[in-house]
Protein backbone atom coordinates (compact mmCIF):
# COMPACT_ATOMS: atom_id res chain seq x y z
CA UNK A 1 0.00 0.00 0.00
CA UNK A 2 1.45 3.37 -0.99
CA UNK A 3 0.41 6.96 -0.35
CA UNK A 4 1.97 10.26 -1.31
CA UNK A 5 1.60 13.14 1.11
CA UNK A 6 0.06 16.40 -0.01
CA UNK A 7 1.55 19.55 1.51
CA UNK A 8 -1.49 20.06 3.72
CA UNK A 9 -1.39 16.48 5.00
CA UNK A 10 2.33 16.73 5.70
CA UNK A 11 2.00 19.90 7.72
CA UNK A 12 -0.97 18.76 9.79
CA UNK A 13 -0.14 15.08 10.32
CA UNK A 14 0.40 14.52 14.09
CA UNK A 15 3.31 12.19 13.39
CA UNK A 16 5.19 14.96 11.56
CA UNK A 17 4.62 17.36 14.44
CA UNK A 18 5.79 14.83 17.03
CA UNK A 19 8.81 13.44 15.18
CA UNK A 20 11.92 14.72 17.02
CA UNK A 21 13.76 15.44 13.79
CA UNK A 22 11.11 17.94 12.61
CA UNK A 23 10.43 19.66 15.95
CA UNK A 24 11.04 23.38 15.77
CA UNK A 25 11.58 23.50 12.02
CA UNK A 26 9.57 26.16 10.14
CA UNK A 27 6.33 24.74 8.79
CA UNK A 28 7.06 25.98 5.26
CA UNK A 29 10.43 24.22 5.29
CA UNK A 30 8.86 20.95 6.44
CA UNK A 31 6.20 21.18 3.75
CA UNK A 32 8.79 21.53 1.00
CA UNK A 33 10.95 18.74 2.41
CA UNK A 34 8.01 16.33 2.51
CA UNK A 35 6.71 17.09 -0.97
CA UNK A 36 8.05 13.78 -2.33
CA UNK A 37 7.58 11.70 0.82
CA UNK A 38 5.90 8.37 -0.02
CA UNK A 39 4.46 6.08 2.66
CA UNK A 40 4.17 2.32 2.42
CA UNK A 41 2.72 -0.28 4.76
CA UNK A 42 4.94 -3.32 5.39
CA UNK A 43 4.11 -6.60 7.16
CA UNK A 44 6.17 -7.91 10.06
CA UNK A 45 9.51 -9.57 9.27
CA UNK A 46 9.97 -7.78 5.96
CA UNK A 47 13.43 -6.62 4.94
CA UNK A 48 13.44 -2.88 4.22
CA UNK A 49 17.17 -2.43 3.62
CA UNK A 50 20.07 -4.82 3.16
CA UNK A 51 23.68 -4.21 4.13
CA UNK A 52 25.82 -3.14 1.15
CA UNK A 53 22.81 -2.04 -0.88
CA UNK A 54 23.03 1.32 -2.57
CA UNK A 55 20.10 3.49 -1.61
CA UNK A 56 18.50 6.71 -2.66
CA UNK A 57 16.16 7.35 0.27
CA UNK A 58 16.00 8.25 3.94
CA UNK A 59 13.23 6.54 5.90
CA UNK A 60 10.91 7.80 8.65
CA UNK A 61 8.84 5.42 10.78
CA UNK A 62 5.23 6.58 10.82
CA UNK A 63 4.04 3.60 12.89
CA UNK A 64 5.44 0.26 14.01
CA UNK A 65 8.90 -1.07 14.91
CA UNK A 66 12.03 -2.08 13.03
CA UNK A 67 15.33 -3.58 14.08
CA UNK A 68 18.75 -2.57 12.83
CA UNK A 69 21.01 -5.60 12.53
CA UNK A 70 24.41 -6.71 11.32
CA UNK A 71 26.49 -9.88 11.67
CA UNK A 72 29.65 -10.56 13.66
CA UNK A 73 32.74 -12.35 12.34
CA UNK A 74 31.21 -15.74 13.21
CA UNK A 75 28.13 -14.94 11.13
CA UNK A 76 25.87 -14.50 14.15
CA UNK A 77 23.12 -11.90 13.91
CA UNK A 78 23.63 -8.88 16.15
CA UNK A 79 20.78 -6.44 16.81
CA UNK A 80 22.25 -2.95 17.03
CA UNK A 81 19.05 -1.06 17.69
CA UNK A 82 15.27 -1.27 17.74
CA UNK A 83 13.48 1.92 16.75
CA UNK A 84 9.88 2.96 16.30
CA UNK A 85 7.45 5.76 15.55
CA UNK A 86 9.08 9.13 14.85
CA UNK A 87 12.59 7.72 14.28
CA UNK A 88 14.54 7.78 11.04
CA UNK A 89 17.09 5.49 9.42
CA UNK A 90 19.15 5.34 6.25
CA UNK A 91 20.58 8.81 6.81
CA UNK A 92 24.24 7.72 6.82
CA UNK A 93 24.19 6.41 3.26
CA UNK A 94 22.47 9.60 2.14
CA UNK A 95 25.17 11.75 3.71
CA UNK A 96 28.34 9.97 2.63
CA UNK A 97 27.02 8.28 -0.53
CA UNK A 98 28.26 4.80 0.34
CA UNK A 99 26.41 1.46 0.52
CA UNK A 100 24.17 0.68 3.48
CA UNK A 101 26.05 -0.48 6.58
CA UNK A 102 23.26 -2.55 8.20
CA UNK A 103 20.07 -4.48 7.51
CA UNK A 104 16.69 -3.08 8.56
CA UNK A 105 13.78 -5.48 9.17
CA UNK A 106 10.26 -4.80 10.43
CA UNK A 107 9.30 -6.40 13.74
CA UNK A 108 5.61 -5.50 13.50
CA UNK A 109 3.29 -4.26 10.75
CA UNK A 110 4.96 -0.95 10.01
CA UNK A 111 4.23 2.22 8.05
CA UNK A 112 7.37 3.85 6.66
CA UNK A 113 7.77 7.13 4.80
CA UNK A 114 10.63 7.36 2.31
CA UNK A 115 12.19 10.69 1.39
CA UNK A 116 14.56 11.01 -1.60
CA UNK A 117 18.12 11.43 -0.35
CA UNK A 118 18.57 14.63 -2.32
CA UNK A 119 15.57 16.18 -0.55
CA UNK A 120 17.01 15.18 2.82
CA UNK A 121 20.45 16.60 2.04
CA UNK A 122 18.90 19.79 0.68
CA UNK A 123 16.94 20.19 3.92
CA UNK A 124 20.16 19.92 5.92
CA UNK A 125 21.87 22.45 3.66
CA UNK A 126 19.09 25.04 3.83
CA UNK A 127 17.85 24.69 7.41
CA UNK A 128 20.56 24.79 10.14
CA UNK A 129 18.18 23.46 12.80
CA UNK A 130 17.69 20.27 10.76
CA UNK A 131 21.43 19.66 11.01
CA UNK A 132 21.28 20.23 14.76
CA UNK A 133 18.41 17.75 15.10
CA UNK A 134 20.34 15.12 13.14
CA UNK A 135 23.45 15.69 15.27
CA UNK A 136 21.35 15.30 18.44
CA UNK A 137 19.90 12.05 17.13
CA UNK A 138 23.32 10.61 16.30
CA UNK A 139 24.77 11.75 19.64
CA UNK A 140 21.91 10.03 21.52
CA UNK A 141 22.43 6.80 19.61
CA UNK A 142 26.18 6.91 20.29
CA UNK A 143 25.58 7.40 24.01
CA UNK A 144 23.21 4.44 24.04
CA UNK A 145 25.74 2.19 22.30
CA UNK A 146 28.52 3.29 24.68
CA UNK A 147 26.33 2.51 27.69
CA UNK A 148 25.50 -0.94 26.37
CA UNK A 149 29.17 -1.67 25.70
CA UNK A 150 30.10 -0.68 29.25
CA UNK A 151 27.53 -3.11 30.63
CA UNK A 152 28.74 -6.10 28.60
CA UNK A 153 30.66 -7.38 31.64
CA UNK A 154 27.79 -6.80 34.08
CA UNK A 155 25.49 -9.47 35.46
CA UNK A 156 22.51 -10.67 33.44
CA UNK A 157 19.94 -8.76 35.52
CA UNK A 158 21.75 -5.47 34.89
CA UNK A 159 21.98 -6.16 31.17
CA UNK A 160 18.31 -7.03 30.75
CA UNK A 161 17.25 -4.05 32.88
CA UNK A 162 19.45 -1.76 30.78
CA UNK A 163 17.96 -3.18 27.56
CA UNK A 164 14.45 -2.39 28.79
CA UNK A 165 15.53 1.11 29.80
CA UNK A 166 17.21 1.56 26.43
CA UNK A 167 13.90 0.79 24.69
CA UNK A 168 11.99 2.98 27.15
CA UNK A 169 14.32 5.92 26.52
CA UNK A 170 13.93 5.67 22.77
CA UNK A 171 10.30 4.66 22.38
CA UNK A 172 8.63 4.47 25.77
CA UNK A 173 5.04 5.73 26.03
CA UNK A 174 3.39 7.11 29.16
CA UNK A 175 0.42 5.14 30.43
CA UNK A 176 -2.60 6.60 32.20
CA UNK A 177 -1.20 5.80 35.65
CA UNK A 178 2.30 7.13 34.93
CA UNK A 179 3.97 3.88 33.94
CA UNK A 180 6.25 3.65 30.90
CA UNK A 181 5.14 1.20 28.22
CA UNK A 182 7.33 -0.51 25.64
CA UNK A 183 6.41 -3.28 23.19
CA UNK A 184 6.66 -6.84 24.47
CA UNK A 185 9.21 -7.90 21.88
CA UNK A 186 10.13 -11.54 21.22
CA UNK A 187 12.75 -12.73 23.69
CA UNK A 188 15.14 -13.48 20.81
CA UNK A 189 15.26 -9.74 20.05
CA UNK A 190 15.91 -8.82 23.68
CA UNK A 191 18.53 -11.58 23.70
CA UNK A 192 20.33 -10.10 20.72
CA UNK A 193 20.19 -6.58 22.14
CA UNK A 194 21.52 -7.62 25.54
CA UNK A 195 24.04 -10.19 24.30
CA UNK A 196 22.53 -12.89 26.52
CA UNK A 197 21.06 -16.30 25.80
CA UNK A 198 17.31 -16.25 25.20
CA UNK A 199 16.71 -18.58 28.15
CA UNK A 200 18.62 -16.19 30.41
CA UNK A 201 16.53 -13.24 29.24
CA UNK A 202 13.33 -15.21 29.96
CA UNK A 203 14.49 -16.02 33.50
CA UNK A 204 15.48 -12.43 34.25
CA UNK A 205 12.20 -11.03 32.94
CA UNK A 206 10.29 -13.44 35.18
CA UNK A 207 12.43 -12.36 38.15
CA UNK A 208 11.86 -8.66 37.44
CA UNK A 209 8.13 -9.25 37.13
CA UNK A 210 7.99 -11.06 40.46
CA UNK A 211 9.73 -8.08 42.06
CA UNK A 212 7.10 -5.75 40.60
CA UNK A 213 9.64 -3.88 38.50
CA UNK A 214 7.83 -4.73 35.24
CA UNK A 215 4.38 -5.92 34.22
CA UNK A 216 3.77 -7.90 31.05
CA UNK A 217 0.82 -8.61 28.82
CA UNK A 218 0.63 -9.93 25.29
CA UNK A 219 1.60 -6.67 23.60
CA UNK A 220 3.44 -4.50 26.11
CA UNK A 221 5.90 -4.42 28.98
CA UNK A 222 5.05 -1.76 31.56
CA UNK A 223 7.68 -0.23 33.82
CA UNK A 224 5.85 1.25 36.85
CA UNK A 225 8.93 3.07 38.17
CA UNK A 226 11.83 3.72 35.77
CA UNK A 227 14.13 4.90 38.56
CA UNK A 228 13.55 1.67 40.50
CA UNK A 229 14.56 -0.37 37.46
CA UNK A 230 17.63 1.84 37.01
CA UNK A 231 18.71 0.97 40.56
CA UNK A 232 18.89 -2.70 39.56
CA UNK A 233 21.87 -1.95 37.32
CA UNK A 234 25.20 -2.56 39.06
Amino acid sequence: MEDRYSLQEASTNPWIISAPFFQGLPEAVVEVALTNLVTRTHPANQVILLENDWGGSVYFIVDGWVKIRTYNLEGKEVTLNIIGRGELFGEMAALDEVPRSTDVITLTPTVIGSMPSQDFVKLLQTEPLAGVRLAQLMARRLRQVNRRLRLRESDSQSRVADTLLFLAEGQGKRGQTGETKIPNLPHRELSSLSGLARETVTRVLTRLEKKGLIKRDQDTISIPDVSALERMIV
